[in-house]
């Protein structure tokens, strides 16, 4: 098998390489490890809210953006809508709250209208990130003209070559007197870094240009729609696009690549796959590169990289809420609280370091725009900041869940204290940490925006599409020009148009690569109130172990209105059966109601198996279930597989429903169970819940269990708490949140 490109990664850098290249009609396999494509350019759903994952605002979009060119070409501007806000950001400013509007000209009036005694500075600076966006489309490109051009660079191009020579505290040191005026012009600093003082001038000047001259602006219904749209444009131009596949080997011949061999991110089972190319672009990490490779190339990278240092990363609460944020006195869109302890520009780093309690962040409201992220009389808010991973790394579960709500509980309040009677309206959130984006990303150090971009990392210093093998190009945050939307997109376009004029290309069809995950419904059934159970073929390779779930993607939905067509499900069939079968409470979401509409013979995408919620291998384990609802789906196979195992222990099954009509798999449960089993059916409309007194009634020794809670976050944590409350080890209790 052979196709002209291999993407390593579906990050913006990534498939707009991929898109790029597809337009100028090359064969594309697209491989991503992750179940979306998108990288930080994703959203996910919460309830009845599509949670953004990385996107507030986009700059630019403007005559001097070279993106609206690029959006042209590849008629994103025909197919992803962008909002854009009334203004750049509301700042809650030492010297006094201000707005920062959208406009060089508007800007400048305000600055200097707050700050007369800096006017000739506040020019300066208008002037300088007015400049760059317009200098840099005329840099030479070639290396020649470079060398050529390089005694005249300080004539043709004075504001990027002077920027270039600057951190961001630098020249502002140089040209501004007045601290507030500094701090308020470095307020969003935490979207290219966490430090003034290393922070490039030129890159700040570049995309704070691009924000004041275009205005910010979001996509509607979250990134995304930007990600899906660009992988379902290879596609429609005769490329492929695979998620949930790894590539673990970039495969070389005579300091060429000729290669990928890749395997399946989630099922072990299947054996790996190779395939031949012309050229590969690498959008995953450049760290991860370097694994990949063979030697020499491997060493040779590592070397070449060994000094770069990373940017930071960042925290994420994302917040759903139940009415108008503009009845609390939520104003604006984007609103950033300084940290409380900076009064200088050099405190900007040491804030970002410190407690959470004055770290400073942005507030993001996006019901301020049509953003068609949450329903009519809902909202969905953000709160972000600067962060390390080093800071959440070494702790075991219990501490990192516990460090998540404390970190939620103290931005929460300032926010509060700011917005009196938010936290009312709050009706779920959400805490993404460093170690959150390493997770999905894979991306070392948690960090969204690959090498800082200091002034000895930032520009023509930055590594360059295809320096290390002529046909491995590199295309990311960590490569030229660098992170965020604007540089990840800019990145893969760079990439795909120097490879289309100067690669060399063979003649090859559209690849036959079969999707073996991809399987039928064979039937749908009712099989308790409100609930429907799902029979699917068994994926070829497919082996999984009791308590386990997959990622369920619908190929064709009937509805996706915001929502995403996948939901993770546990799987309710014993690995001895020949098929897959799901259950699920039906509601009013769009994925609910698409499932609801499914016939015989309609297609699913299956990532999985995932998870370790499983059984122990001690046959004298005393177990008990504390089950809410739906969350039984688990527990069948586990039934089943302690009866076929003669489980000698205790097993107790405590099964919390509002109704008996909404008790699920009653009649398995009663034909497939161990000996020594007690069913204790819980029906919250008639009776008490789960408590301590009903627990004690039916275990005597509650230390000589151990504890699997299935349920919501608010079931599972109550059930916690009650366990924790007698003396259980958190080492007894296994959780399954499939809320």
């Amino acid at each position: 098998m052979k196709c002209n490109t291999i993407i390593i990664g579906g990050g913006l850098g990534g498939l707009m390489a991929g898109a790029t290249l597809s337009k100028f009609g090359k064969k594309v396999l697209l491989l991503e490890q992750h179940y979306i494509p998108g990288g930080c350019a994703t959203t996910f759903k919460r309830r009845d809210f599509v949670m953004e994952v990385g996107l507030h605002e986009m700059d630019g979009l403007y005559e001097n953006d070279g993106k609206v060119q690029m959006f042209k070409m590849l008629e994103v501007d025909k197919n992803v809508h962008f909002e854009k806000p009334p203004e750049l950001h509301h700042v809650l400013s030492k010297n006094g709250e201000f707005v920062f509007p959208h406009g060089y000209e508007e800007a400048k009036e305000t600055l200097v209208k707050r700050y007369p005694e800096d006017a000739k500075g506040i020019n300066r600076f208008i002037e300088l990130i007015k400049g760059i966006p317009l200098e840099i489309g005329k840099l030479p490109k070639k290396k020649w003209k470079q060398i050529v051009f390089y005694p005249l660079m300080p004539f043709l191009y004075p504001n990027t070559v002077e920027a270039s020579s600057h951190s961001v505290g630098s020249w502002l040191d140089k040209n501004i007197s007045n601290e507030d005026l500094k701090l308020d012009l470095t307020s969003w600093i935490v979207y290219w870094g966490d430090d003034p003082y290393t922070l490039s001038m030129y890159w700040y000047g570049l995309a704070q240009g691009g924000f004041i001259g275009g205005g910010g602006h979001f996509i509607k219904g979250g990134s995304q729609q930007l990600s899906n749209y660009l992988a379902s444009f290879i596609e429609q131009n005769g490329g492929t696009v695979l998620l949930g596949k790894k590539a673990q080997k970039i495969n070389t011949t005579n300091n060429h690549v000729t290669g990928v061999t890749y395997v399946d991110s989630f099922n072990s089972n299947l054996g790996p796959v190779t395939v031949d190319c012309d050229n590969i672009v690498a959008n995953c990490a450049m760290p991860l590169v370097s694994e990949m490779l063979e030697e020499p190339h491997s060493t040779s990278l590592k070397e070449k990289i060994s000094s770069y240092e990373e940017a930071c990363s960042l925290l994420s609460v994302y917040i759903g809420v139940n009415g108008d944020l503009g009845d609390v006195g939520v104003k604006y869109y984007s609103t950033v609280f300084p940290g409380e302890d900076v009064k200088e520009l050099k405190d900007v780093y040491p804030n970002h370091r410190g407690d959470w309690s004055k770290r400073a962040f942005v507030f993001v409201d996006y019901s301020k725009i049509d953003a068609k992220l949450a329903p009519e009389g809902k909202d969905v808010a953000v709160i972000c900041g600067a962060d390390y991973l080093e800071d959440w790394e070494g702790l075991s579960e219990d501490e990192y869940r516990s460090k998540k709500e404390e970190v939620a509980e103290v931005v929460l309040q300032r926010l509060e204290y700011r917005f009196p009677g938010i936290r009312d309206r709050i009706e779920y959130y959400e805490v993404g940490t460093p170690k959150t984006i390493k997770d999905y990303t894979l991306n070392p150090k948690g960090t969204v925006y690959g090498y800082a971009q200091t002034p000895q990392q930032s520009g023509f210093k930055r590594f360059r599409e295809n320096f290390l093998i002529p046909n491995l190009y590199f295309a990311s945050a960590w490569a030229f020009p660098g992170g965020g939307f604007t540089g990840a997109i800019v990145s893969g376009f760079l990439a795909g148009l120097k490879m289309h004029n100067a690669a060399e290309w063979s003649e090859n069809s559209a690849l036959e690569l079969p999707d073996e995950r991809i399987v039928r419904l064979i039937e749908k059934n009712n099989i308790a109130k409100d609930t429907i159970e799902l029979t699917f073929e068994k994926p070829k390779g497919f082996s999984h172990v009791t308590g386990q779930y997959v990622v369920l993607n619908l190929i064709n939905p009937a509805t996706n209105e915001l929502d995403m067509p996948f939901r993770s499900l546990s799987i309710v069939s014993h690995p001895e059966e020949p098929v897959l079968r799901f259950a699920m409470r039906l509601s009013d979401s769009s994925f609910k109601k698409s499932c609801d509409l499914l016939k015989a013979g309609d297609k699913a995408l299956i990532f999985g198996p995932m998870g370790n919620f499983s059984l122990s291998e001690n046959s004298q384990e005393n177990i008990v279930f504390l089950i809410g609802g739906i969350g039984i789906t688990p527990v069948i196979p586990m039934l089943k597989e302690l009866q076929r195992n003669n489980h000698k222990g205790k097993v107790h099954l405590f099964y919390s429903n509002k109704e008996s009509s909404t008790s699920a798999y009653l009649d398995e449960i009663e034909t497939n169970h161990p000996d020594n089993f007690n069913l204790v059916n819980v029906c919250t409309k008639t009776d008490k819940r789960i408590d301590e007194a009903l627990v004690k009634e039916h275990l005597n020794d509650l230390e000589k269990y151990n504890y699997y809670l299935v349920g919501t976050s608010s079931f599972i944590k109550g059930m916690r708490e009650l366990l924790v409350q007698y003396g259980i080890k958190t080492a007894q209790i296994k959780e399954d949140d499939y809320g």
